[in-house]
């Protein structure tokens, strides 16, 4: 199977560019080597610097040949060469403060000779390329234009309905002025289809109206359509150069959004952002295709075809030619699943779905240099498992592709891979030459077998494994910055864990670790600390579902952690030296998110005094040691200012007052706080505020929502709030409301007064609800069902068992 050239010159420049960081790095860092190493490096990160420089100029060029693959297969051979001289040397001083007695078979000789060798190899095919680059006459023809509009010019795409008369009203609504308005989406979203309709539809109303399409032709015209949608840098200039006469109207299609954000300036220039199709028009409009013929749909194909939409995630184009693909096939089970088992092979440049691919690489090459390796890096994991932002953050941080600025790394794919992704059971990998992996991913559920063959090993994640024992070879790991065992079964982290010093996220979360040794401590440059495991049960979550890790009490001395989840505040054991490492986590300042199960009444001031310190805290959550030990936070003078999240579960005499200063706060959980005060009071003026929960958090029996209150909320939780029978929403509160859960609430007579005006709400979920409440809303009978007649998506769960009333 052949590799994209485009790709693989990205893969290049990024193992490149990833490599000059981190010879600064090195080079500062290493201030007393001899000269000639210093010469050598120098001389070699100047070639880098150019050889990237031609990497950077290739990848804006047209149909890259056999010779140009061949030649960037080889920087990124050299470059990752010169990479694990660098790693081997680190692992020898590392070894040599006394940490291993390991014999390191590259010496500093050796790191002088395979840097010079590798100088004139890069020093030779430099020339060689840029006399390449020179001679060679990069073409660019429309092909890649015709295949984007052709099949979709002449099709009326079912799902635009709302986006056609969205357009059409704001171009027949007459203005003193010129107004343009940008449709963004990615390539094969519909743009050019939705705007011809438009166009058609609209064009009469005008005295003058034209259709270009912008390409990069050599037309003088051409460029300068190109340059208004490609470059926001000329956009003023040009824009000089359109009609500004009484209601004259434009529309740009594009797929940079950025560009269009940079042109718009909130008065005369407007943007849509083209969105995917929903299931239902998807489906759709695959029939229309598929079966044109006959229009009829054959018994048996409905799951393969609902896989094969899957895949096509709402792109018209993708279900277009899919559809037409499939409408020339047998209507059988078999033809439609060995497509949609071969899809990948189909998309490539041999098969018959080619075109697709080439219009959706347009998309990838819009991305900055930098970010199509960020990109690329998604292939590590499993196909549609969703995919956490902080941890991709994390292993982007881990690899080196966040330095200072954002850089990138590569993907490589050849018989010594630098990166490794298992996705199957019981795989063992430790008699194998993998000496250049420098990540490894595990994520099948069954036993993985790892040996001493990783020595040069940078990022280890082995999640959902049958794994009880910590491996003792992690610790010869020396280069480690990256470990997750999340969601295994080993119960303890060995002391050797503090050989790992270059380690910068330990992720234990959902383990049976219940303790963190003084190794810990040794790990200077620890960012990310995640111990904790969630108690689930059936039914209602228990008070303490979270269950944190007991931690040294010199934790406050890694003073670069900014993550710290969830950390025992009291054992009763040690209680004072406990609340001792309380009152130290002030110097944790770099913290960016806290977690505190176990929190003792007595140790909130302490705990609210260590908080004040923290100016970069976005996300704090703390737990009581029991429900009926209260939660003491009054104490705080000088609230986090950036704090986006904030969940209290505990007992709350009153109402913490500094929680409605928090400007930036966008979602906030209250659970067990028995308040008897209603704390909608205080929080319905917070601006950016987008989720409230409020969990057996409320003792009265109303909520009232005012008008003109929590402007931005958009999901809004309301559960075991056992004496409440009434919720009141007055006209113009919660305007943005999209999601509305009721749960267990036992004596609520009927759904929130008001819920009719919530025009943006589009889905109700009821828990356990009383069966008057519940009858109430069914379909047959139910007198107040027309109020929620509107709501998309209305949901019953009875004991863990769904009904679904309606799901339009």
């Amino acid at each position: 199977m052949g590799t994209d050239p485009e790709i693989v010159g990205g893969i290049a420049g990024g193992a490149v560019s990833y490599l000059l960081l981190k010879f600064d790095a090195f080079a500062t860092r290493e201030l007393n080597l001899k000269e000639k190493i210093n010469r050598a490096l120098h001389n070699l990160g100047i070639e880098l610097r150019s050889i990237e420089a031609l990497l950077r100029d290739a990848a804006s060029k047209k149909d890259p040949d056999h010779q140009f693959t061949d030649w960037i297969q080889n920087v990124r051979d050299q470059a990752y060469a010169i990479e694990d001289v660098l790693d081997l040397f680190r692992l020898h001083q590392d070894q040599e403060t006394g940490l291993r007695s390991f014999k390191m078979r590259h010496s500093i000789k050796d790191l002088i000779k395979n840097t010079e060798e590798s100088l004139q190899k890069i020093q030779q095919t430099k020339k060689r390329y840029q006399d390449m680059t020179s001679t060679r006459i990069y073409s660019s023809s429309n092909t890649d234009l015709h295949l984007r509009v052709a099949p979709l010019f002449n099709d009326t795409v079912v799902g635009f309905e709302g986006p056609t008369e969205k357009l059409r009203s704001w171009a027949l609504k007459k203005k003193q002025r010129a107004e343009v308005m940008f449709v963004v989406g990615m390539a094969g979203l519909g743009k050019t289809t939705l705007v011809r309709s438009v166009y058609e539809k609209v064009k009469h109303h005008f005295n003058r109206h034209v259709w270009i399409i912008a390409s990069k032709s050599k037309t003088k015209l051409d460029i300068l359509l190109t340059l208004l949608v490609e470059e926001f840098e000329v956009w003023e200039s040009v824009r000089l150069a359109l009609p500004d006469g009484n209601n004259s109207k434009i529309i740009i299609t594009t797929r940079r959004g950025d560009i269009a954000n940079s042109c718009g300036d909130g008065d005369s220039i407007d943007i849509h952002k083209l969105q995917p199709l929903s299931p239902e028009s998807a489906e759709q409009l695959f029939h229309q295709k598929a079966f044109s013929r006959n229009g009829r749909y054959p018994s048996g194909l409905e799951e393969v075809s609902k896989s094969i939409l899957q895949k096509c995630d709402g792109l018209p184009l993708g279900i277009i030619e899919i559809g037409r693909l499939l409408s020339n096939k047998s209507p059988t089970k078999k033809e439609w699943k060995a497509l949609c088992d071969s899809l990948e092979s189909e998309l490539r440049s041999t098969g018959e779905l080619s075109d697709v691919m080439k219009v959706l690489s347009a998309s990838y090459n819009d991305l900055p240099y930098h970010l199509k390796y960020c990109f690329l890096y998604m292939s590590i994991f499993p196909e549609n498992d969703p995919v956490k932002r902080r941890r991709l953050v994390r292993l982007w941080i881990a690899e080196g592709f966040v330095i200072q600025k954002r850089g990138g790394a590569p993907r490589n794919l050849t018989e010594k891979p630098r990166r490794l992704s298992i996705q199957e059971q019981d795989f063992e990998v430790s008699d194998q030459d993998l000496s250049r992996v420098r990540s490894f991913f595990s994520f099948g559920k069954g036993k993985v077998k790892i040996g001493s063959n990783f020595k040069l090993l940078k990022v280890l994640d082995i999640q959902g494994t049958s794994m009880e024992e910590f491996p003792n070879v992690i610790t010869d790991l020396l280069l480690l910055r990256y470990l997750s065992l999340r969601n295994t079964n080993i119960k303890s982290i060995p002391r050797s864990l503090s050989d790992l010093r270059h380690l910068e996220t330990l992720d234990l979360k959902q383990t049976l670790v219940t303790e963190v040794p003084k190794a810990v401590l040794q790990l200077q440059k620890l960012r990310h600390l995640l111990v904790y495991r969630y108690n689930y049960m059936e039914g209602v979550p228990p008070f303490d579902i979270v269950q944190g890790f007991k931690a040294p009490k010199k934790i406050t001395g890694l003073n670069n952690l900014q993550t710290l989840s969830f950390v025992k505040a009291s054992v009763q054991s040690r209680l004072s030296q406990q609340l001792r490492m309380i009152q130290g986590i002030e110097n944790l300042t770099q913290l960016r998110k806290l977690g505190v199960v176990e929190l003792a009444r007595e140790d909130g001031a302490s705990l609210c005094h260590s908080i004040g310190k923290m100016s970069n805290l976005h996300s704090l959550s703390v737990t009581s040691i029991s429900m009926e030990v209260p939660l003491e936070l009054d104490a705080m003078t000088n609230p986090p200012a950036l704090l986006q999240r904030l969940y209290l579960i505990g007992s709350l005499q009153k109402f913490p007052w500094w929680i409605s200063s928090l400007h930036d706060l966008m979602r906030i959980r209250l659970k067990c706080s028995s308040l008897a005060k209603n704390p909608i009071l205080t929080l319905q003026n917070l601006p950016n505020l987008v989720e409230l929960q409020l969990l057996h958090a409320y003792t009265r029996t109303q909520l009232e929502f005012k008008s003109g209150k929590f402007l931005q909320l958009k999901i809004l939780d309301l559960q075991q709030l056992e004496q409440l029978n009434s919720i009141v929403m007055e006209e113009g509160t919660l305007p943005c409301l999209q999601k509305l859960i009721i749960g267990r609430c036992s004596k609520l007579e009927h759904v929130p007064r008001g819920i009719k005006r919530l025009i943006h709400l589009q889905m109700l979920a009821l828990y356990d609800m009383p069966d008057p409440f519940v009858t109430r809303l069914r379909k047959n009978g139910g007198r107040l069902r027309r109020l929620v007649r509107h709501i998309p998506c209305v949901h019953l769960y009875k004991l863990g068992q769904l009904e679904v009333f309606h799901d339009h």
